[in-house]
């Protein structure tokens, strides 16, 4: 019997690759990896095709005889992500695609009523009642958290003018606010709603959280890995004047520590998340002793 095959947009991003490597290790699907570089790719997909989000046309060729699709779309590379979700739900519906995963983030404008602006988050919201209303026959949502990988990018620990290292931020350290996880462990989440669509593709929220965490305790972590870094709090206004677009992540600093990452009401989305994954979730220490 012919596999039935799932395409992963994003291939080659940090969602991507996990979801790529988690269908591939359990077996059931034909993994189709879409990438603006094909000829470039180097992942684990049976087959890597051209597409972009920008382009519909391109989307529709890649999503020829899918049955499920998985898309993602990026902020930070100055997405239109409103645009791009269209494209993504035009091409899925054209191509009779049957189950859409649409990767999400909690709606911050709605939670905060107005009181946190942050686009990365709200502007991926937005999209999810257009995919719950384009009428594909299974629809699921995953909700990445903040990535353990954050700490060796964009939040790796600095050093400081008092001479020790570690992070300036616009939070209290003391409040447990960042649900985190190992961003490769949302592919278990992803293949447990590809393999069990009726259970979880009626619009279902599966939000993927290893733990919820303060920033003491990601310190704390890290000392008992033999690593000792500090932590100084600043205020969001002083915070949002260190480098181009610091003002978006002091305000969702800000959004953390009021409502979570998660947002309320987020335990039984992160419960659904950890029945349904084809695996255990990464803890902060074990990714620690690995990575640090």
């Amino acid at each position: 019997m012919k596999k039935q095959t799932i395409v992963v947009v994003g291939a080659t991003g940090s969602q991507g690759k996990g979801i790529v490597n988690a269908l591939i290790n359990e077996g059931t699907f034909n993994v189709k990896a879409i990438t603006r570089n094909p000829e470039e790719y180097t992942g684990k997909a049976n087959e890597a095709v051209y597409a972009d989000l920008k382009d519909l046309q391109s989307l529709k060729d890649a999503f020829t005889n899918a049955y499920g699709v998985f898309v993602v779309t990026n902020f930070w590379e100055g997405a239109d992500e409103i645009a791009q979700g269209k494209n993504a739900i035009e091409a899925a519906k054209a191509t009779g695609v049957q189950h859409v995963i649409w990767s999400t983030l909690p709606d911050v404008e709605i939670i905060s009523e107005a009181g946190f602006n942050v686009p990365h988050f709200s502007g991926k919201a937005k999209v999810d009642d257009l995919v719950k209303s384009a009428g594909f026959k299974y629809v699921t949502f995953v909700q990445p958290p903040f990535y353990y990988q954050n700490l060796l990018a964009m939040l790796s620990p600095q050093p400081k003018q008092d001479g020790t290292t570690g992070w300036t931020l616009p939070i209290d350290p003391e409040k447990k606010s960042i649900h985190m996880s190992d961003i490769n462990d949302l592919g278990k989440v992803v293949a447990g709603a590809f393999l069990q669509p009726e259970k979880v593709g009626n619009g279902d929220y599966l939000a993927l959280a290893t733990g919820l965490y303060s920033f003491n305790d990601i310190i704390e972590a890290y000392k008992v890995n033999g690593k000792e870094y500090s932590f100084s709090q600043v205020p969001a206004e002083i915070f949002s004047t260190f480098f181009e677009g610091a003002n978006e992540l002091a305000e969702m600093f800000g959004y953390f520590e009021k409502h979570t990452y998660m947002g309320p009401g987020s335990k039984a989305r992160i419960e659904l998340a950890k029945e349904f994954a084809t695996g255990e979730f990464v803890t902060l220490q074990e990714w620690l002793s690995k990575n640090n």
